[in-house]
């Protein structure tokens, strides 16, 4: 049996994650069946579907902090969700967790946001009061799961990042 680049890191996995980590190997699976992927876990590509996301990009034009507009420190939500990620993986790997899933998930966390940072929220939950309001979360759960379009491996397009 040929062992894969896949099945190298899920038995590194089950070797050295804690006994509550999650396991690329025994994930809930995908919303819609999908081939393996000789390479990467499942976590590995959730993590770089993020990545590669039209939403991912699109948080370098979103103000993290209104500070100074100009210059060196222009806070955008991009530098702040690497920073994120950054952080989330260290912590991961000193827990013994999945640093992939932790990875995808800190990418991932502010995939909802509008522009203008919290104001922008604020002003979109007073907006939206009548229908729920606005939560850039379960935003970020819209963008993965309903508004991100991804080419499948047979090029047709498809619906949420699967």
């Amino acid at each position: 049996m040929r062992v894969t680049p896949r099945d190298a890191w899920e038995a590194w996995e089950q070797a050295h994650l804690g006994p509550a980590a999650a396991r690329a190997a025994v994930s809930r699976g995908r919303e819609r069946p999908e081939p393996e992927d000789d390479l990467r876990t499942a976590f590995q590509r959730d993590r770089d579907r993020v990545i590669h996301a039209k939403a991912f990009r699109r948080l370098m034009h979103k103000t993290q902090v209104f500070i100074a507009p100009e210059g060196d420190h222009y806070r955008t939500r991009l530098t702040h969700t690497l920073e994120v990620s950054q952080i989330a993986r260290t912590i991961a790997r000193a827990a013994r967790v999945n640093e992939d899933l932790t990875e995808a998930i800190a990418m991932a966390h502010d995939l909802g946001h509008p522009p203008f940072g919290h104001a922008g929220e604020e002003t979109l939950d007073r907006l939206m009061a009548g229908w729920g309001g606005f939560r850039h979360f379960d935003q970020s759960l819209r963008v993965v799961e309903r508004l991100e379009f991804r080419r499948r491996a047979d090029g047709r397009m498809e619906r949420g990042l699967n």
